[in-house]
């Protein structure tokens, strides 16, 4: 419904913009990419540029897969790149939790954990069982499979800086668009997205997070800008040292998890979801067992009460399931919301002054200028348009239905207090006390606030 819109602006400046664009078969874990003899002629003999973006970025990918997918198709490409005969730029699109073990990540490359083809050779003997045991143990202090290859793959990268011009990019979380193709555009539910849609249904109403722990989102096309702009300046301008640009948020223009979370919140109760499980609600704690708690009480209960009302009338339970492949996908995130990185920006920045104005005003990349409560809002109204293909026009539908689920947990909350009165409180005389006293206590309250008005007037 909306994913074609993506390409209205370029058709408006380039109609014909699809001729510009030739689609090559090629698949990473392959020798030589397995790119036909006749597509591989035309890239050595044709391509200035490589944008190298192509990885797997499941954080519980098996090691043997990611090691395949991100490292050795890395070499593979790096190879053939060797023999591109007018390569100008190699751009290879990292992450900046590639070393996200330190604390402080400067724009530099850091020696590799273990020797990239050692353990590429051990992997390729060892049975599948086994690697999954010892996994925990070769990727140590690295939180999983996804950053730990992406580490192992920058430093092949940085071996080919004497055969053509190299840089790399570290975008942080990416998220929807700031600006192009128009803001709040995307197109998957990784990351931050699946969290939000979530969020949105009522369906996610805890989760573990530091509230001022450092959310360092960064939209997808200043990623992009970046990447284009970094293509053309090591091109032109061959720098003597390998760049590192570390894209990012949370130097320059930080905000906070806590922050995030109110603006969700407060942005899904302007402009609901469509058919949202519960009212929109966020339960954050960076306790474990508070945590736990909450998803019981949040998660767990509601979605055992539900799956048995889908049983009763004939239908197949499955919020339970919903609830445990959330969880499983909130436990691979907790590393990055419980805690706080500081990345070095000063390339980014050096970058952006060696633009001319007109380049910095079409590949912006000035994260400064980001005004959060609203890229939230885009973000949060772009998912529901571009993710879920929910019209504007029925958002007064979905703000019917919220007033309906209040109204049920009001009924629900009423109907849990008098049968708590009837199991514990009127069959204790030490608990109707206290009940009788605090009535009367809130009585008085009401009867003095009264008088006093009535005096006022």
């Amino acid at each position: 419904m909306y994913y074609w819109h993506v390409f209205d602006r370029v058709r408006e400046d380039c109609p014909n913009f699809q001729e510009k664009i030739k689609p090559i078969n090629a698949e990473l874990t392959q020798p030589n990419l397995a790119i036909s003899a006749k597509d591989s002629q035309e890239l050595l003999s044709q391509v200035n540029v490589v944008f190298h973006c192509a990885a797997t970025v499941r954080f519980d990918e098996p090691l043997k897969h990611a090691l395949l997918l991100n490292v050795m198709g890395t070499q593979q490409l790096l190879l053939l790149a060797r023999q591109m005969q007018k390569l100008e730029a190699f751009i290879h699109i990292s992450t900046a939790y590639a070393n996200c073990n330190r604390r402080n990540i400067d724009e530099v490359i850091y020696p590799p954990p273990v020797e990239t083809k050692k353990l590429c050779d051990l992997v390729e003997w060892l049975d599948e069982s086994i690697i999954q045991e010892i996994t925990p143990k070769l990727i140590g202090d690295w939180p999983n499979t996804y950053t730990y290859t992406k580490a192992l793959a920058e430093y092949l990268v940085q071996q080919e800086k004497e055969h053509f011009n190299v840089a790399i990019i570290r975008p942080s979380i990416v998220g929807a668009s700031w600006h192009e193709p128009f803001p709040g555009w995307i197109d998957n539910f990784n990351g931050a997205s699946g969290m939000i849609i979530a969020a949105g249904k009522g369906i996610l109403q805890t989760l573990k997070v530091n509230n001022d722990a450092v959310a360092d989102l960064i939209p997808v096309d200043v990623v992009i800008n970046l990447i284009l702009a970094a293509g053309w300046y090591t091109a032109v301008h061959r720098p003597k040292t390998m760049m590192v640009y570390n894209c990012t948020t949370g130097g320059i223009n930080p905000f906070c998890w806590g922050e995030i979370g109110y603006h969700v919140i407060s942005t899904f109760k302007r402009n609901p979801l469509e058919q949202a499980f519960r009212i929109p609600r966020a339960q954050t704690t960076s306790n474990h067992l508070i945590n736990q708690y909450w998803i019981t009480v949040s998660h767990k209960a509601p979605a055992m009460l539900y799956d048995f009302y889908l049983r009763l009338t004939g239908r197949k339970p499955r919020m339970m399931k919903i609830f445990n492949r959330l969880h499983k996908s909130m436990m691979l995130l907790e590393y990055f919301t419980c805690q706080s990185w500081e990345w070095s920006s000063e390339n980014m920045n050096m970058l952006m002054t060696q633009l001319s104005p007109e380049d910095r005003r079409l590949f912006n990349f000035d994260v400064r200028q980001l005004h959060w409560s609203e890229y939230i809002e885009n973000y949060c109204i772009g998912a529901k348009k571009y993710l879920l293909n929910e019209d504007m026009s029925g958002i007064p539908a979905a703000k019917q239905h919220l007033r309906k689920l209040r109204n049920i947990q009001y009924a629900f909350n009423t109907t849990l207090l008098v049968i708590i009165w009837r199991i514990f409180i009127a069959r204790s005389q030490m608990a109707r006390n206290i009940w009788y006293f605090v009535v009367s206590l809130c009585y008085k309250f009401l009867s003095y606030f009264r008088a006093s008005s009535t005096l006022r007037h």
